[in-house]
């Protein structure tokens, strides 16, 4: 099984005739994603790896009927109209991969997220990845590496770190657990789906049996985390690492989202609050693993 993403999931990409857009589109595709089409403004008529090019998100979804998801290859002065556009064509799924996103474009595009029941990801997310099923964004990068960690079982992972999403995944499948949904949730100081939101959907899938949580210092959303246990939203065992343990007050780690302030986001309170609610917290990215086997 899988959450948010499967072989039957469509897909469309704005921006795909950039560099990145047209890159990260072919990964896609080759991966066995239901890519359907692209988007980008003024290129309309055109297709690129077999696919068609749109001018607008609206006109695609006119052409191609309804379309679950949007990966925004967009840089981030032009993204907020990128965005407004795919929640306003009705997809239900918007992928932001753009960091340095200005703050209040980031707010608007969130608010309008929640107002028209879409579940946006990012800013700063590199997407997500259901073995074997889809790729939804460049989690992966190639389908040779893909293929190789991304091993079908039943495991959840997601995680605040793009990079270590997949150094998480690759440890747990040398093991020969396997992966059910794997999501990078996204670097930014400010997100659209937390770890939190994304926790009642692993519940809600049978076949997940318990999930990896990869966190870091900053922001409030392991805490968060910790409530939707509490308060019976998950119920399955929890693996969880937080980075940047040993930074000092003040200082930044990774991304700009995992900085502490004013005892907010430190790693020992998202540590309590986890331990509260029966989470097993590791030490080191390499227990995870380890402690996952013990688990199952």
């Amino acid at each position: 099984m899988a959450i948010l993403a499967d072989e039957n999931t469509t897909v469309l990409v704005q921006g795909i005739t950039g560099r990145e857009g047209s890159t990260r589109a072919k990964y896609m595709i080759d991966y066995g994603t239901r890519l359907l089409c692209g988007v980008t403004p003024g290129r309309g008529g055109n297709s690129i790896h077999g696919v068609p090019v749109y001018n607008t998100v609206q006109e695609a979804v006119e052409e191609q009927g309804p379309i679950d998801a949007s990966v925004t290859f967009v840089p981030a002065p032009q993204l907020k109209p990128a965005v407004f556009e795919a929640i306003e064509a009705g997809l239900k799924m918007v992928i932001v991969p753009a960091e340095r996103v200005p703050l209040h474009d980031a707010l608007e595009m969130i608010s309008l997220a929640r107002r028209k029941g879409c579940r946006l990801f990012g800013p700063g997310c590199m997407g997500m990845v259901t073995p074997k099923k889809a790729a939804v964004g460049w989690l992966g990068a190639s389908v040779e590496f893909a293929n190789e960690i991304f091993i079908p079982g039943d495991v959840g992972v997601m995680s605040r770190s793009g990079g270590q999403t997949g150094t998480v995944v690759w440890s747990i499948t040398r093991t020969g657990i396997g992966i059910s949904t794997a999501i990078h949730i996204g670097t930014e100081p400010v997100i659209g789906t937390n770890f939190a939101d994304v926790l009642p959907l692993f519940e809600q899938d049978e076949a997940t049996r318990a999930v990896v949580l990869f966190g870091e210092i900053g922001t409030v959303a392991e805490e968060e985390a910790a409530e939707v246990i509490k308060e019976g939203g998950f119920s399955k065992p929890l693996v969880a690492y937080i980075a940047g343990r040993t930074m000092p007050t003040g200082m930044r780690f990774s991304h700009a989202s995992a900085i502490i302030e004013r005892g907010r986001g430190t790693a020992e309170s998202k540590v309590k609050a986890l331990k509260a609610v029966g989470a097993h917290i590791v030490d080191t990215p390499q227990e995870i693993a380890t402690t996952l086997a013990g688990l199952l």
